[in-house]
């Protein structure tokens, strides 16, 4: 398996993700927002494959400390909400798992958002 989590690491929810993948024995790499940022084509993919309504983290404190306006041009417009999204990573939902299945599904890629132990229970056993 090659597998990337994205995130933040002092996030709760990464925290069980984290420990999920690790009873699991899903070795994987981890992509810290708050230290390498992340750029716009990774966000693109993921709105593209998920939509932005799935992408976008609009409970968090991020996006309530937004001003009207820039709400309001996050939701006329994906291209506006993605270029918020790579200037402010922690409106991305947590986490963001993406990558290949290499054992018994040859090749199978994946794209989680959002923690779900049932789901990651189903994809990485």
């Amino acid at each position: 398996m090659t597998i990337t989590i994205y995130g933040i690491k002092s996030c709760s929810t990464m925290k069980k993700a984290f420990n999920k993948l690790d009873e699991l024995g899903v070795s994987y790499e981890f992509h810290d927002y708050k230290k390498q940022g992340i750029d716009r084509q990774s966000v693109q993919r993921w709105v593209d494959e998920l939509g932005i309504d799935k992408v976008l983290n609009k409970r968090g404190t991020t996006w309530r400390k937004l001003d009207d306006s820039q709400k309001l041009a996050a939701d006329a417009s994906a291209n506006h909400a993605i270029k918020l999204l790579v200037e402010n990573t922690s409106m991305i939902k947590r986490p963001m798992v993406e990558g290949q299945l290499l054992d018994k599904n040859q090749g199978q890629t994946i794209l989680l958002c959002g923690f779900d132990e049932i789901e990651f229970e189903k994809v990485f056993s």
